[in-house]
């Protein structure tokens, strides 16, 4: 069973129980469910349901829960909290998780959590929250082990046992001078299976490579995706350990990447609740649609000026929207290469013009073949070999055009700050559609008048 199905599975469960009046049966199920299954099935729920449920849970959950749950669905579960309870619900809560929590409530409760904790942890959380969110600094743990280069596995075993536990998802043990300067890491599999008399400095491994605090999360995905860990040890600008990412840190970076692309293609905010009110829904899809109109009218008013060729020659009507079509096609696949390379850093100025040259030998490739198909369907159905020259034609630029496009339009946008997959469908759909009906009725009107 995937993810999906759980859920839906869960929902139903929950819904039935309270139907039935079945409450404590419902507090049994919630009680079985991890913190993030709780967090899906809070956002399945419309708000009043949403509400009930909250109150059934358990107070120790609660703030896993709220880590787990979209902006917009936490902020209105947290504007129904007393203060004391959601101070409560952060107790023992991971800094890393409880920064992420802190970072949007507002002034008043950060305050009351912040008097909650001791002067240590206090600290600690604040330099979580003194890097960027979207940085490996906003996205580490400071609750890390760190030894001593010069001192046995022994003495580590037995300092370990004295601690009496060690931070979860721990896989290594980070070693450090005297002014907290990273070394190296120690493996917990090689410090239970070499010899206790050996010097950490011995045992410990250099391949793993601290990533400085500031560095991009996007980054932070790349290192880890491409090096192959589990975790590495975050360092501040004068080489000291501050914390650690671990995988499950990056899992949720690429999540959220993957929904933010997903969402922005349509002009939407992957935070955006969905049961949120009729009203404010329609207030936030309303300006992607007025762009979309505006845009819309530009290619209307490309038509028109061929008003003309087209009450002459109805034909061109019935086939028009068969060219920008095809460019927008042609040129979303040029777009999406693009956008994709951009985020990975494998263009620059080095192979900007290979890249490009190869995309729009592309595009005229596929232009040209299916000029040629589209053309000979044209000739067959209408009998006329000059309609079909001319929708051919309209196709080969129309297509060149889209690969042209496709390249340039995510390379600007990325320049002047605008993220291409917010954008970019929109500005291509454009160029392709104001394009492929001035190439095919530009040539109707030259060539059939």
């Amino acid at each position: 069973m995937d993810a999906r199905e759980y859920t839906q599975t869960n929902l139903r469960m929950l819904r039935e129980k309270l139907g039935s009046g079945s409450l404590h049966s419902a507090e049994v199920l919630l009680g079985s469910l991890h913190p993030s299954e709780l967090a899906r099935l809070l956002e399945s729920l419309p708000l009043q349901e949403r509400a009930v449920i909250w109150e059934m849970l358990d107070q120790d959950v609660e703030g896993d829960v709220l880590v787990e749950l979209n902006e917009e669905v936490r902020d209105g579960l947290i504007d129904g909290m007393p203060a004391d309870e959601l101070v409560a619900a952060t107790e023992g809560m991971a800094m890393d998780d409880l920064a992420d929590l802190v970072a949007d409530l507002p002034e008043a409760l950060t305050r009351e959590v912040l008097r909650s904790l001791d002067q240590q942890d206090r600290d600690r959380l604040n330099q979580v929250l003194s890097y960027d969110e979207d940085s490996a600094g906003g996205l580490m743990n400071v609750d890390i082990v760190t030894v001593r280069p010069d001192v046995t596995l022994d003495v580590v075993m037995r300092y370990l046992r004295a601690r009496g536990a060690i931070p979860d998802d721990t896989d290594s043990i980070y070693v450090v001078n005297r002014n907290n300067e990273y070394f190296g890491s120690l493996y917990l599999s090689r410090l239970l299976t070499q010899d206790p008399a050996m010097l950490v400095a011995e045992a410990m491994s250099t391949d793993v490579m601290p990533i400085p605090a500031h560095t991009p999360s996007a980054e932070v995905v790349w290192e880890f995706e491409n090096r192959d860990l589990l975790s590495a040890p975050v360092i501040d600008e004068n080489h000291r350990v501050v914390g650690r990412i671990t995988v499950d840190d990056v899992v949720d970076v690429i999540r959220d990447q993957a929904e933010h692309s997903l969402m922005s293609a349509a002009g939407l905010d992957e935070e955006d609740d969905m049961f949120a009110p009729v009203v404010k829904s329609a207030q936030r899809r309303a300006l992607w649609l007025g762009v979309n109109l505006a845009t819309a009218f530009l290619a209307a008013s490309v038509v028109d000026l061929f008003q003309t060729t087209l009450d002459k020659i109805v034909l061109l009507a019935v086939l028009m929207p068969i060219v920008p079509s095809m460019g927008g096609v042609a040129g979303s696949q040029s777009l999406v290469i693009i956008t994709r390379a951009i985020a990975l850093g494998q263009i620059d100025s080095s192979n900007a013009r290979r890249i490009l040259r190869k995309e729009l030998l592309v595009g005229s490739l596929n232009g040209l073949a299916w000029s040629i198909v589209v053309g000979l369907a044209t000739y067959l159905w209408f009998h006329d070999w000059r309609i079909g020259g001319v929708i051919a034609g309209a196709m080969t630029i129309n297509l060149f055009i889209a690969a042209a496009a496709g390249f340039g339009i995510p390379i600007l946008l990325r320049r002047i700050n605008i993220d291409p997959a917010l954008a970019g469908g929109v500005v291509l759909t454009t160029i392709t559609d104001v394009v492929g009906y001035m190439a095919f009725l530009g040539l109707g009107a030259i060539f059939l008048l």
